[in-house]
This record gives C-alpha cells, structure tokens and sequence, in this order.
C-alpha cells in the first residue's frame, strides 16, 4: 500500500476523531487574510446517505462557534513565502476563534490558493462478467485509472470519481448493485506543487494543530458559491483573492477541472500605489473605499484625498478624480478576467450544458465587475455570496468568505477519494504514483 494512499486515510481518520470530539478548526490560509472558523458538530451524521460514490452532500450537522480573521503576513500568490509570519498569523486567528468559541481545538482542515493546480481526467475499467457490482469493483475500477507522469515536485491534493458506467450505461452516481459486464470510471486528479504543502503542513504543525484534512480554495469555493443547479448542470467559479484568483469548473456535482492565475487584488493595489505614488496600505484603502472597473461622467467630478503619510504636505493633500482611480485599476482587472478566461476556453466549458459563471472572494467586491465579466468572458456572471451554515455571523457571510465557508461543508461532507477505497495491493498503481507520494512520506 502506497504512503499516499495511507497517509489521506490517516487525514480521514484524524477528522472522524475530530468530529467524534465534536470540535474541528477550518483554516483558510489566504494572501490578504487567514481566517479560522471553529465547528460544532452536533450528534452523528449520515455521510453520503443516497447520494452515492462520492458525491457532494447537502445539509450538515454542525454549526459554527467561533469566528476569527486576521491579516495575512508571510504569504504570496496563496503560497508561504515566509514561515514565522505566516505561523505567528495562524497562532493569532486561532487562539481569538478558541475565545470566541470558549473551547480548544486540537485538529484543523486547511485550504489555500496558489501551487500552480493542473487537472487530470482519468479512465479505467474492468470486466465483471455479468454479476452485481461491489464495494471491491469500484476500488478495482479506481485503480485501473491510467495514472500519468505528474512531473517532479508535484504530488496529488484531490482524486475524485466523478463518474461511472456499467456496460452502455453510463452517468452513474453509484455504481453499486448494478447488473452487467463491464464497469467502467472516469476520475478527476488534481495535482499541485509539493513544497507549498510541506510548509503549510509544516506551519500547522508548529502551531500545536494536527491536520485532518487538507483542500484547494477553489474547490471549496466553488462547493459554498455554486447553488446545487449550478452544480448539477455546469458552472464554473472564479475565486478572485489576493495574491492568486483559483478556477473550478463542476458539472453532476463534482468538480472536473481546476485552475489558477498568478494575479489578484494584490496586483491592482500595487498599480495604485504606483500609478498614485503612495505606500501600500494608502493604495488598499483607497482601493477599498473608492475603487471601481466602471467610469461615468460622475467619476470625473467626484474628488479622492490621498491622504497619505508620506511627510511631503503638499504630496499629501492631492485629490485624484475617481474616474482616474478606475483608469489606473481596470486595465489589471480586464487582465485577470481575460486570464480566466483563457483557462476556461481550454477546458473546453463552452462544451457544457449551462454557462453559468459565479465570482467569489475579496475581488469580486469591486463595483462593476459583475458587467465587465459578463463583458470579457461572454456569458451570465452573478456574484456569488457563500452559503448560509448556522452559527454564521453577518461579518463572514460576504464573498470573501466563500473559500472559508465552502471548507466546513467539505469538512462535514468530504466527497469520496481515491484513498476511501480498499484498492488491492497489486492493482494500485505504484510505480506511477511513487515519485507523488514523497512528501507525505517526510511529513507523516
């Protein structure tokens, strides 16, 4: 048996122990904030009860006690760049979410942006000669997947089945208790770089948390954005954050390919703080305050202060048109849009059923982007505010909160994964995967 293959179960097992001492952290490790939600969980739950091999559950048993959010330090494009930092935020959102919750956590489910995602679709299948498929089938039929060569350095976050067929039929949920000869699957592999998972496990670690699960921001955003039509039917997500802005397309209710673009808020603040000549955190506010992608003859009149610190009086006091702000901050938005939808023409989403495209995280505030989204990516754009989960309070009901939100339904309700099945020794599918399991090997 594989390290991969032993060390996911080992995160699986850490979050049933986790739930079954009723308290579990979600940590959203982001470029602008680190946000830290503490979950109750509220008796025993059925997991994917009707709703077969993997597939996203609805409704969960838990409400959230503990809320806490603080700036990020230490981290860009959504990968650590600088450990202590990163540590000294996550001890920080941590102990004020325990206040809150008047409780101690000991186990955290983490997800972050950023290590360059790439999507696999996977295939296999098996002769059943004319009998009743089992729990074994699909464990065989999994690791019959043609596993590629991911490349050096990369190892896998998510392998999901999102599709079976027994002989002619196909678009099953849950192959089990069908008839035939043949069964057959096709699965979603998502791979990312190794060393930005090391040190956030590292980081985690440091902290006194023991880690029982781990996820991609989006797809986690994509779970708490996307209203279950969306999801059925074809929709993708684009998670707009700070240092990176994360793609995922679902259709069925699993999602089939995921994406990232090195560009986010981060970017245009630092356009600001060029284009206006004033540090940083001057840019952000104005950013924040003011900011917009959409000009009107209105912009031209209504008057910005700096209000900067510089020391320089005069370079200080200067009032710039809002309509200039919008000259400065839309053409990088126009760029990450244009990215995005260059990932998306290649996954080929135009292919899918429904369009639908929903904008989520801290980006998708900025006023207007929902009319030039539609513009660039030429289809029907919503902005996506996260699911409502009990114990929610008004402050992280935003879109930037999606990712944060979407990680507690996936701590209740994790989609089945390659390493939830008892796949034989002999069929799993060493050699291909070993060079993508090593770093579970130096951190478990």
């Amino acid at each position: 048996m594989t390290d991969l293959y032993q060390s996911q179960r080992s995160m699986r097992n850490m979050r049933e122990a986790a739930m079954q001492r009723g308290v579990v952290a979600v940590l959203d490790v982001g470029t602008s904030k680190v946000s830290c939600l503490i979950l109750r969980f509220d008796g025993p739950e059925k997991l994917h009860d009707g709703d077969g091999v993997g597939s996203m559950a609805g409704q969960s048993s838990f409400r959230v006690i503990g809320v806490a959010t603080t700036r990020s330090r230490g981290v860009r494009f959504g990968e650590i760049v600088a450990m202590p930092e990163t540590e000294s935020a996550i001890r920080t959102v941590v102990q004020s979410a325990q206040k809150m919750a008047k409780v101690r956590v000991d186990h955290a489910i983490a997800c972050f942006s950023g290590a360059r995602p790439r999507s696999y679709g996977l295939a296999g299948g098996i002769d059943i000669q004319d009998r009743t498929v089992s729990e074994q089938d699909v464990a065989r039929v999994l690791s019959a997947c043609d596993v590629p060569d991911f490349g050096h350095g990369r190892e896998v976050l998510h392998a999901q089945p999102v599709n079976f067929a027994v002989d002619h039929r196909t678009g099953l949920g849950d192959p089990r208790g069908q008839i035939g000869n043949r069964l057959a699957a096709d699965m979603h592999v998502l791979t990312v770089e190794a060393d930005v998972i090391q040190n956030l496990i590292y980081c985690i670690k440091r902290c006194d948390l023991e880690l029982a699960g781990l996820a991609s921001s989006a797809y986690v955003s994509g779970i708490s954005a996307l209203v279950e039509d969306e999801q059925e039917l074809g929709a993708a997500c684009i998670d707009l954050g700070g240092g990176s802005t994360g793609i995922s397309i679902f259709i069925k209710k699993h999602m089939i390919y995921s994406d990232a673009v090195r560009l986010g808020g981060d970017q245009i603040t630092g356009d600001i703080s060029k284009g206006l000549q004033v540090n940083t955190a001057t840019a952000e506010r104005i950013k924040t305050l003011h900011g917009g992608v959409v000009a009107t003859g209105m912009d031209d009149r209504e008057k910005i202060n700096i209000g900067s610190d510089s020391g320089d009086w005069e370079k200080d006091q200067r009032t710039v048109s809002r309509a200039e702000l919008i000259g400065i901050m839309r053409p990088r938005v126009e760029e990450i849009l244009e990215e995005a939808r260059a990932r998306l023409e290649a996954a080929g989403f135009d292919h899918l059923p429904s369009q639908q495209i929903v904008l989520t995280g801290g980006g998708s505030q900025i006023p207007g982007l929902d009319g030039l989204a539609a513009r660039i990516l030429g289809q029907r754009v919503r902005i996506g505010r996260p699911l409502r989960v009990q114990g929610l309070p008004q402050r992280a009901t935003g879109a930037d909160f999606a990712s944060a939100v979407g990680l507690c339904l996936f701590a209740a309700h994790p989609q089945d994964e390659w390493w939830d099945f008892d796949i034989p020794n002999e069929r799993y599918p060493a050699r291909s995967v070993k060079r993508a399991v090593k770093w579970f090997k130096d951190n478990w």
